[in-house]
């Protein structure tokens, strides 16, 4: 057997084993060391020569990497940022607040959802947090409503994955770390690929509303407060968020900080405003440190996963194989980003976004040059491909976050059928940047100049 040949029964393995349970982090680690260990072995005069294998040095030297990057350390501030606003019951206010300045919209209640999973999705990019968070708040306020149940699950699933689109996006540091982009670069091209789902989204939700009445009825209220409490209310929930918010990503796109500086002050900003709504507990603020530090171990110990599996890879010629492959079709650009595209998009349906960015997108980037393909449009189309991984069963990973705290009220294959529609239009909004590029690309050019390879 070659060594391309066990290259790719490295990566059809790594997939079996993933489909079948196993943590991805260690699934990582494991079949790096193990093909590892015979793609750098050169025989051995004893027992004890065998852990003289490279291997392991490139292990250690590849943990060491993760943990001196320093774009990776804005990771968990932005995580701790993101937890801290989740339980200032600061999310709460702004639901009810645009719940009531909508009321007289079709389908408010599902608007009010979605604005609030966007913004929300600003303060924390994480998806977990946003679905969970967004199931226990607004769908028994939908249910109550008599919204039908797979409308409204669809509304959440689809809003809660806008986390890994919207700056600060976990998801896009990771990229950057991947791909070495600049991840100012990278928030400045999302800003508007994201609102534009997050349009999309609420139109389709309006244009329902419109269309079939019953499955979003016009809420029933005993009492609606006068306007001007509704606009203090709105103004009380959103003006402290949305101030932290700009701050945050405006030091970033303005270069005034870098993103870990940045995420720092999100962080310690996350903490006065629970202060400010009088929130904070010693509870909420030790679980919060918790689930960042959690988060945080999983996402560095899949990086050291990821680039020991892809350096293991490499070296058994497993890229070269793939790209042979690819340039063998002589494919146009256009071609080439379908394909890629396709690909990535059937793998979201057994696999998570996680491993898909950090073992098969980093096949497809060395081929970027060839095919004169803009990086951090492609790092867009990426992201906007990735929200399918969420919402593509089986895995379609929000709803299960979903199921997970709604428990009975509703079955999943319920919530599946709700998410289908949004599938259409994640990729509606891919062919729409495609046809006009500068929709990710003019604002990274306006703020930086323009992007010359």
């Amino acid at each position: 057997m070659t060594n391309p040949e066990v290259a790719i029964l490295m990566l059809c393995l790594f997939i079996v084993l993933v489909l079948l349970g196993f943590p991805i982090a260690f699934t990582l680690i494991a079949m790096g060391v193990g093909f590892g260990f015979y793609a750098y072995y050169s025989g051995y005069d004893s027992f004890l020569d065998i852990f003289n294998n490279q291997i392991f040095y490139l292990l250690n030297q590849n943990t060491y990497s993760v943990m001196e990057n320093d774009t990776l350390v804005a990771i968990p501030l932005f995580l701790m940022m993101g937890y801290v606003v989740e339980r200032a019951n600061i999310v709460n206010r702004l639901f009810y607040s645009i719940q009531m300045a909508a009321r007289h919209l079709p389908g408010s209640m599902a608007i009010a959802a979605l604005i609030t999973c966007t913004i929300f999705s600003t303060a924390s990019g994480i998806v977990g947090a946003v679905v969970t968070l967004m199931g226990l708040l607004a769908f028994p306020a939908m249910a109550k409503a008599s919204y039908d149940k797979t409308f409204a699950s669809g509304v959440i699933c689809a809003g809660g994955t806008l986390g890994i689109l919207i700056p600060p996006s976990i998801m896009l540091i990771v990229y950057a770390a991947i791909a070495e982009l600049s991840p100012l670069r990278l928030y400045a091209a999302a800003v508007f690929p994201g609102l534009l789902l997050s349009g999309l989204y609420i139109v389709y939700v309006l244009a329902r509303s419109l269309i079939n009445p019953s499955i979003a009825p016009k809420p029933v209220m005993e009492s609606v407060p006068p306007q001007w409490e509704i606009i203090k209310d709105l103004i009380v929930s959103f003006v402290p968020l949305t101030i932290l918010i700009l701050l945050v990503l405006g030091s970033i796109l303005g270069g005034l900080a870098t993103p870990a500086e940045a995420a720092a002050m999100g962080a310690l900003g996350g903490l006065i405003l629970a202060i400010f709504y009088k929130s904070l507990t010693w509870s909420r603020l030790k679980e919060s440190v918790f689930l960042t530090a959690k988060a945080t171990a999983m996402v560095c110990w899949l990086f050291v996963g990821s680039w020991t599996f892809a350096s293991v890879f490499s070296y058994l010629g497993g890229h070269d194989v793939i790209e042979h492959w690819v340039l063998a079709l002589n494919l146009e650009p256009w071609q080439f980003l379908v394909l890629v595209q396709l690909i990535i998009f059937i793998l979201g349906w057994p696999l998570e976004w996680s491993e898909i960015l950090i073992i098969f997108v980093p096949i497809f980037l060395p081929m970027l040059d060839t095919f004169n393909v803009n990086p951090y449009f492609f790092a867009m189309l990426v992201a906007l491909n990735l929200q399918t991984s969420f919402l593509t069963p089986p895995m379609a990973m929000s709803a299960y976050y979903l199921k997970g705290v709604l428990k009975t009220q509703i079955e999943l294959v319920d919530i599946f059928k709700g998410i289908l529609p949004y599938l259409a239009i994640v990729i509606f909004a891919m062919v729409l940047m495609y046809q006009f590029p500068q929709i990710a690309l003019w604002f990274p050019d306006y703020l930086f100049g323009e992007y010359i390879p």
